[in-house]
């Protein structure tokens, strides 16, 4: 995962200590007291009971006097998230279906900071002893779905990505310079695919449309390609369509047609 910009002008140390706090607790230390959540954060111990005790006031921590440990409140930080998972599983059966009749694997990513994130994922069924877990990151400049998911973002929010991002050779086909990367980028945005072809994996392609709700892009879906199995195909007539009825299935199920 990519690690936070700790020191830009807008970062709030302390939210990120309040975060720790309440992240010190898990299965295995249910009950913390004010030294141990201390040490297990990294912060003094007053600076601890001063987070824990204002927890305690906001409802997200009880305690018995001595220790703490974390309510159902907490529940609420993860609501919204978790409100959205229904995607993944409205995805699953179009996933299948599109790789059964490609035989290829179909993956739905979204984008988290610089990386494609699985959400969800259906082998090729000759591959179908081959495991890829979602929750894989991958680096979003350098594959299909990540280019798609990056052209979808506003102005800025685009170009502060493209200009996070440190162009790393993975094969000898891999996008050689930065200006070369967002002249890709806003290809892919003309155009509402990708196609990256070798460039983190050799022998393997990745082709990538939008899954789109309105002018929002939810996820991008992706299918891989062996390099051999790509002859005779026509990427932009023969697959390229597919993919975005796919996708457009994907939406209408999961926000209803309008």
């Amino acid at each position: 995962m990519s690690t936070p910009e700790r020191g830009s002008s807008y970062f709030v140390k302390s939210t990120e200590k309040s975060l720790a706090v309440l992240l010190a607790f898990s299965a295995s230390a249910p009950r913390l007291s004010v030294t141990e959540v201390a040490e297990a954060t990294g912060i003094t111990r007053a600076a601890a009971r001063r987070f824990v005790l204002t927890l305690v006031d906001l409802g997200y921590l009880t305690t018995d006097g001595s220790t703490f440990e974390l309510t159902p409140r907490v529940l609420d930080f993860g609501a919204g998230f978790l409100a959205g998972l229904d995607l993944p599983k409205v995805a699953h059966p179009h996933l299948e279906q599109l790789a059964h009749s490609l035989d290829e694997s179909a993956t739905l990513s979204v984008l988290d900071r610089d990386e494609a994130v699985y959400i969800a994922r259906v082998a090729a069924p000759r591959l179908h002893s081959v495991t890829v877990n979602v929750g894989r990151r991958l680096p979003a400049w350098a594959t299909s779905m990540g280019r798609v998911l990056i052209a979808a973002l506003p102005d800025d929010a685009r170009s502060d990505l493209l200009g996070r991002v440190t162009v790393t050779p993975f094969t000898d086909h891999t996008i050689a310079t930065a200006a070369q990367l967002t002249e890709e980028i806003e290809r892919v945005r003309r155009q509402g695919w990708s196609l990256v072809s070798q460039e983190l994996d050799d022998g393997l392609r990745g082709l990538a449309v939008p899954v789109r709700r309105g002018p929002h892009t939810l996820a991008a879906l992706n299918i891989s390609l062996h390099a051999s199995q790509l002859r005779g195909t026509s990427v932009e007539t023969g697959l390229v369509p597919r993919l975005h009825d796919t996708a457009a299935a994907i939406a209408a199920d999961y926000g209803g047609r309008s």
